[in-house]
């Protein structure tokens, strides 16, 4: 299976990056960004296109793969709803607009959150955005999209959040991390859970499209356990 990944220096993306890496059914990985990862490997091509708005211009470059994992993604915070569609609807629906003339037979996923607002009508803005994000991606002509609604993520594998604010956060609540998970499961889930999941849609499609921290955490024990 070959690959193509956005955000791979994000921390959710660090997390699915090591695990598309460690799988032997992985067999290219692309990363696609403003800046390289810093890794070698054999199966890893990083391209730091000149405009990310425009795919175009290195379209030959994303053409035949079968997966796009979808990790890119900027906080609202500080930001006004015309400057955060810009981040996050505009360019998402323009890289994935290539990717899916591109890859017809292509299954992309695309890292959402927790409360993201299908109905595109709510009072919180970024769950607005998230939500047209996400209804104009299931319109899209790819082989299946998968959309992941995760609320916490512990980072695993000396894994870090380059965002100082959500740094402090995982110092403060990552040693309360097994017992979050004991008692509440279904509300947390791990970097590396969500590479795996990933992994595992692409290969084999399931009816649910939207997957929350309890689906992903299904997904990636159902695969680990093939």
């Amino acid at each position: 299976m070959k690959v193509i990944l956005l955000g791979a220096t994000g921390m959710v993306g660090q997390g699915v990056l090591r695990e598309c890496l460690r799988d032997p059914r992985v067999t290219r990985v692309l990363t696609v960004g403003r800046q390289r990862t810093g890794l070698i490997d054999p199966r890893l091509t990083e391209l730091v296109p000149p405009d990310l708005f425009d795919l175009t211009t290195v379209a030959d470059q994303v053409t035949g793969y079968d997966a796009c994992f979808f990790c890119l993604g900027v906080s609202a915070a500080g930001l006004s709803e015309a400057a955060y569609r810009r981040l996050t609807y505009d360019l998402t629906l323009s890289i994935a607009g290539v990717l899916a003339g591109r890859n017809p037979g292509m299954t992309f996923t695309y890292v959402s959150g927790q409360g993201t607002d299908s109905t595109e009508h709510g009072r919180t803005m970024w769950a607005r955005v998230k939500g047209a994000t996400e209804n104009a991606l299931q319109r899209l002509p790819f082989k299946a999209v998968y959309l992941f609604q995760p609320g916490y993520i512990q980072p695993l594998d000396g894994i870090q959040s380059k965002t100082r604010l959500y740094r402090a956060i995982y110092a403060v609540l990552g040693p309360a991390y097994p017992v979050m998970k004991a008692l509440f499961p279904g509300a947390v889930t791990t970097t590396r859970a969500v590479g795996r999941a990933m992994i595992a849609l692409a290969i084999g499609q399931q009816p649910s499209k939207t997957l929350t921290n309890r689906d992903i955490n299904a997904v990636a024990a159902s695969a680990a356990q093939e």
